[in-house]
């Protein structure tokens, strides 16, 4: 059945014995409804349609041919149009072969609807739209719309399942095939939101993955992922939720402590630090010495950008009387830093603030098979305070493909619904790309080169737990902060909830993030000095 179908279907049923309707009480029908047309028209005008989609949607040099088929006829504004809209299609007239504009959707509707305010003429009558018209018939046209991207949207999602299947089996021709089909069926659909925003992502990974599997899709430490990081963190609450969170653990954990230690994973940018400098310059009785050293990349261009960071970070100290001293230590990877390079005092009280880094530690390639034992092993061997860990809560780093492209086709999709909250259009788009290259590196890397091995909290705690570590609650006052955070972004939707001592940031039901903090158990502690 076409997407006309059901109109044909509804003057016929309008019309039938049982009905005991006459054409001509559907004909009034159709008038008060704010359409010139007559029910013996029905059929003919619904034909016209059919072939309309099938121009819009097939390749240009079909057009020509069927234009010059069509029979103009004189019985409506509806009939009048299509067949206006058919000529129109002739040449000189050309269609883009890739049909990319019609990802926007105001576009879409000016290709299957008559400009609104439109005066339709033919040999027979004038007729001007009332106000009500002109809103029964846009309410009709948009319902088509709609219902013509669901079916597309739905026929996507089910194509990229048994893509996502066939990459699994190995059987690249028929991925590659049906890569082609989805590619051409996204021009049927918004791709500026919802399921067309998702699937082209979606899609687009897995063309990388089939056709250029050796091409770079890593999303290890660089200044690019820096700049798309920083977007991200304006965008959403997610990073900002992860900060804050964090800082309020390890401000709670320093209480009482004149001198501390704050051994940051990824610096970047020094975005979380000035609020908790600010919180330590209020604590009464003064606040202590901190010390802050923060691991990142090194500057591609040869400067020392940590270095910058830490004297920005070191003025606002200075403006809020806070004792500080900063060391940057650049390393590659999370795993090629030692403990001796942190250069810890055992008279401090130190925390250790991982936010979304130890999953890059779960590779199992011959080179990364210990990482995050080893890591977590010195972590333990420092004897910190407080282990603040933010993790994305989905399950990426599973083996099979197909299973992996589910749970991130479920768990991106949601991201990209939360995002639509987002009134900063320049860094919601910039954010997406952040995204963007989390899917690409989930979805088209193996072995080390994938990185994005998200785990939920649950088998954290059991990592962490064998590891040597026990949970500590983040408390009342760390929920408080998050949902304060929560008020600054006008939008529903996001949703702060507390599970065993660990709070989860999630967009309705489905949380997306998970902050927890942990301390090494006392039996376990061994000297970090011996590790040097």
């Amino acid at each position: 059945m076409g997407p006309y179908d059901s109109a044909i279907s509804t003057g016929s049923t309008t019309s039938s014995p049982s009905s005991a309707a006459k054409p001509s009480e559907i004909d009034g029908l159709l008038a008060g409804a704010g359409y010139k047309v007559r029910s013996t028209e029905l059929h003919q005008v619904a034909q016209r349609l059919e072939r309309l989609e099938t121009v819009m949607v097939n390749a240009p040099s079909e057009i020509s041919q069927l234009a010059s088929d069509v029979l103009h006829c004189n019985p409506s504004d509806i009939a009048s149009w299509v067949d206006s809209m058919l000529f129109e299609f002739n040449p000189p007239v050309s269609i883009p072969s890739d049909l990319s504009d019609f990802s926007d959707l105001t576009y879409i509707d000016s290709v299957v609807s008559p400009a609104i305010n439109q005066t339709v003429c033919n040999n027979s009558w004038v007729e001007h739209h009332t106000p009500q018209q002109q809103q029964q018939e846009l309410t009709h046209q948009l319902t088509v719309v709609t219902a013509m991207e669901e079916d597309s949207g739905i026929r996507l999602v089910h194509m990229m399942m048994t893509c996502a299947e066939s990459v699994q089996r190995g059987d690249l021709p028929l991925a590659g095939s049906l890569i082609e089909e989805m590619q051409a069926l996204l021009t049927r659909v918004n791709t500026g939101c919802g399921i067309g925003k998702v699937a082209r992502y979606f899609i687009d990974a897995l063309n990388r993955r089939v056709f250029t599997p050796q091409a770079p899709c890593a999303t290890g430490w660089s200044n690019e992922n820096e700049i798309l990081y920083h977007h991200f963190y304006e965008a959403c609450p997610y990073l900002k939720f992860a900060h804050f969170t964090a800082n309020q653990a390890i401000l709670e954990a320093f209480d009482g402590h004149d001198c501390v230690h704050v051994v940051d994973f990824n610096l970047m940018h020094g975005l979380q630090w000035p609020a908790l400098i600010q919180a330590l310059a209020l604590r009464p009785g003064g606040p202590p010495l901190l010390r802050l050293t923060g691991i990142g990349p090194p500057s591609p261009d040869g400067r020392d950008s940590l270095r910058e960071i830490g004297l920005r970070l070191a003025e606002l100290a200075r403006s809020v009387n806070v004792r500080f001293a900063f060391r940057g230590v650049a390393a590659s990877r999370l795993e090629d830093v030692k403990p001796w390079m942190l250069q810890v005092s055992p008279k401090e009280a130190v925390a250790i603030n991982s936010i979304m880094q130890l999953h890059r530690l779960l590779g199992s390639g011959p080179t990364r098979v210990s990482a995050i034992e080893t890591v977590l092993g010195w972590i333990r061997s420092l004897n910190p305070k407080i282990v603040t860990v933010v993790e994305q809560e989905a399950n990426h780093n599973q083996s099979e493909f197909l299973d992996r492209f589910t749970e991130a086709l479920y768990y991106y999709s949601t991201m990209f619904d939360s995002l639509e909250a987002c009134s900063l259009q320049p860094e919601k788009a910039v954010a997406e790309i952040y995204i963007q290259k989390e899917i690409c590196n989930v979805l088209c890397c193996e072995g080390s080169a994938r990185v994005e091995r998200h785990e939920p909290l649950a088998k954290w705690r059991n990592r962490l737990g064998a590891a040597g570590f026990r949970p500590l609650n983040l408390g009342s006052n760390a929920f408080k902060q998050a949902s304060m955070l929560l008020t600054l972004f006008s939008a529903e939707g996001y949703c702060v909830e507390e599970h065993d001592g660990c709070l989860t940031l999630g967009w309705h039901s489905r949380p997306l993030i998970a902050a927890s903090a942990w301390q090494p158990l006392l039996d376990t502690v061994i000297n970090h000095n011996n590790l040097l």
